[in-house]
């Protein structure tokens, strides 16, 4: 069964759901208003309160949570304004997420410095981190995109991402204040900073550099095997990464992946794209 199919046989089931035990959803009472609406409401509903579940928190406004997960795309494709999409929600985590955070460093390491504070920060609230936050609690496919984003890979593209991650956590700020906006990044940001304080083990380069290279219109990196040394079983790989063309990195790994990865952080270095810690 192909994901449209399945994807409407969900949005059936769900509105048989919603018509049985909620009487104003049932169709009747959306006269005048055309069926793909009323099963993009029954979608968007759905959506929210899986949301709901994962995050442990329950809206009184559920139109500010359906609001972040909606990309420009979706609104795009109705016709609507960029005002309408999640993009203000956004502006507004942001925020909300470098405030909460900044305090929290500020408790948690009384004898580190503003420089190393700062640079700490940066690396929990870049957004690489923020996608993978997301990514594991499964965000992307709950977000409301257009069928040609969604088709194009944008439920898994890092900066859609964690610009709803960034969403999200204005959403909860705007319906229930700080401490909820506070407990949620808490509990799926803050649990390992310990990680973050060891330069850079835990990152993965290769994203890093991606993100990059497309936010400066540059498309992707290259990767490209320069050798192949010693026997098969053990070989060692040399890749060097180019971006627009230009080499930028290079390195050497027992595997293709991680030569790459070793390519992919020389260039960061190289770039200046990862801050230091003291």
């Amino acid at each position: 069964m192909s994901s449209v199919r399945q994807w409407h046989t969900v949005i059936l089931a769900v509105r048989r759901m919603f018509t049985r035990w909620f009487p104003l959803l049932r169709p009747r009472s959306f006269a005048g208003i055309a069926g793909h609406a009323t099963e993009q409401q029954v979608v968007e509903q759905f959506f929210a309160s899986q949301i709901q579940k994962k995050i442990g928190y329950k809206f009184r406004d559920v139109s500010q949570l359906i609001l972040a997960l909606k990309h420009r795309s979706y609104v795009y494709a109705q016709d609507q304004s960029g005002v309408h999409s999640n993009e203000r929600l956004e502006f507004l985590g942001d925020a909300v997420l470098d405030l909460i955070v900044s305090e929290y460093l500020y408790q948690v390491f009384p004898e580190r410095r503003e420089g190393g504070l700062t640079q700490l920060r940066s690396a929990l609230v870049n957004k690489v981190t923020l996608a993978a936050k997301a990514q594991q609690m499964n965000l992307g496919k709950y977000l409301l995109l257009s069928e040609g984003e969604a088709r194009a890979g944008g439920r898994h593209r890092g900066s859609i991402l964690s610009d709803a991650y960034e969403s999200l956590i204005g959403a909860i700020f705007l319906d229930g204040g700080i401490e909820p906006a506070r407990r949620f990044i808490m509990e799926s940001l803050l649990t390992n900073v310990e990680k973050f304080d060891t330069p850079h083990q835990w990152m993965n380069y290769k994203s890093v550099l991606l993100e990059y290279t497309q936010s400066e219109g540059k498309g992707q990196p290259r990767y490209r095997i320069e050798a192949e040394e010693g026997p098969d079983h053990r070989k060692i790989f040399t890749v060097e990464v180019y971006i627009a063309g230009l080499p930028v990195g290079k390195g050497t790994g027992s595997s293709k992946k991680d030569a790459e990865q070793s390519a992919a952080r020389d260039a960061t270095e190289r770039l200046n794209l990862l801050p230091t810690m003291p």
